[in-house]
């Protein structure tokens, strides 16, 4: 979650304005776990729908929030372009919801990578000097990995169910990839939710005035 640096003794109350984005952008992620969860039907058409719909709402709050709210000017640049790669390519998907397995590999993938590595640079380049970076590079390697179990599962994946309760069904490479869609949003979701909690509750309390004890110890 957010940190401020050891050596601070509070956190920049600039970022104050900017615990809202995490918070909003959990809440598409987390609705799309939520359909995905709550849908028996596992095709590709609905994890187009799902993903294409998060992507598209994440990616215009990440956008419009950091544009407004992050102060830093290369953060937001980079914020920003990953919010407008997000939307885009989000919108493809519902473009193209009527698309195969293939189509959603290729656009996750696609998401996956350009996104996580845009998060991931942000949080890099901020680190030790923003209590956001620790936040953002654990997004985007959690984005990252995404891309990789999209690219490794394979795409004719076939598994009768059965088992001792010889449950009646086939379990393949679209229910797979679509299930673990609806556990990367619920796991992105709230983790977002918490690091824009611990970012507000954190900005919300300027730093403690030494006490005479402090002043000192200290002279």
């Amino acid at each position: 979650m957010a940190s401020p640096d050891p050596s601070d003794r509070g956190v920049d109350p600039s970022l104050s304005a900017y615990w809202p984005v995490p918070v909003l952008r959990a809440v598409p992620a987390l609705a799309a776990a939520a359909a995905i969860t709550f849908t028996p039907d596992h095709s590709p058409q609905v994890g187009l729908l799902a993903f294409g719909s998060a992507a598209v709402v994440g990616g215009v709050v990440l956008a419009v929030g950091s544009a407004l709210r992050l102060s830093d000017r290369s953060s937001r640049t980079i914020a920003v372009l990953q919010g407008v790669v997000g939307a885009v390519i989000g919108a493809l998907c519902l473009v193209f919801s009527h698309g195969q397995l293939p189509v959603l590999v290729a656009f996750v993938t696609a998401w996956a990578v350009l996104t996580g590595v845009l998060e991931l640079l942000t949080g890099l380049r901020r680190r030790r000097r923003s209590p956001l970076a620790r936040d953002w590079t654990t997004v985007g390697v959690l984005t990252l990995a995404l891309a990789v179990v999209f690219l490794v599962v394979p795409p004719d994946y076939s598994q009768q169910l059965g088992g001792i309760e010889q449950i009646e069904g086939e379990l393949t490479s679209s229910t797979v990839l679509v299930g673990i869609l609806g556990a990367y949003g619920a796991l992105v979701g709230v983790f977002l939710v918490i690091a824009g909690l611990s970012l507000k509750w954190q900005t919300g309390h300027p730093a403690a005035a030494d006490t005479p004890d402090d002043k000192a110890r200290t002279s």
